[in-house]
């Protein structure tokens, strides 16, 4: 048997970019959706909360998994220590990238990776630092109704057009900005005894 086989692989997600950077590695795994409220607590910073709910969401899969090794991912978008999270609505996007314009963003991204009948789990931040350029308004309309990113943090696709909004990205693994940071992932997955090669 394979350490796949022995291990199988869950991605603890319900998001479609994670999803797509997870197969990359080229290992079977599966998608469940965790049942994680993903509510700041009192006085959270960005990074707690990502943390957090990174690991929330891939502890609450792997109790209905116990053999599993799973992957609980979050992102939260840090302007100087306030979380923005998704916009999910027009409106709320245009005042996020207003605020954001001109700023240096940190997108806080997380990876948690539990496998409980091995008693392994652990979690790792990916920092990254992106400057978006001074928009003004009629871009910022022009971009939401061209790619309606509004089931991401920040309201904008750095994979998509969301690219033409920043003038620097500055980081040590470059899908982290994308939801998943891929090199931190394989390190975890190591560390919990799954083969990635």
């Amino acid at each position: 048997m394979t350490e796949h086989t022995l291990h199988p692989l869950i991605l603890a997600s319900t998001s479609t970019y994670r999803r797509q950077l997870l197969e990359r590695l080229r290992a079977p795994f599966t998608v469940i959706a965790p049942d994680v409220d993903e509510s700041a607590l009192p006085g959270e910073t960005p990074v707690q909360l990502a943390c957090r709910l990174a690991l929330a969401k891939a502890q609450a899969v792997a109790a209905l998994h116990p053999n599993s090794v799973v992957i609980g991912s979050d992102q939260v978008a840090d302007l100087h220590g306030e979380a923005l999270g998704k916009p999910h609505t027009h409106a709320r996007a245009v005042t996020q990238l207003q605020r954001m314009r001109g700023q240096t963003v940190i997108f806080q991204t997380a990876v948690a990776v539990v496998c409980q009948t091995q008693g392994f789990a652990q979690t790792e931040l990916a920092q990254v630092k992106v400057q978006f350029n001074p928009l003004t308004d009629e871009e910022i309309e022009s971009y939401l109704l061209a790619e309606k990113p509004y089931d991401c943090a920040g309201s904008a696709k750095s994979e998509g057009l969301g690219i033409a909004l920043l003038a620097r990205i500055d980081n040590d693994d470059p899908t982290a900005l994308v939801g998943l940071p891929l090199i931190r992932t394989c390190q975890l997955l190591r560390a919990a005894g799954f083969k990635v090669l």
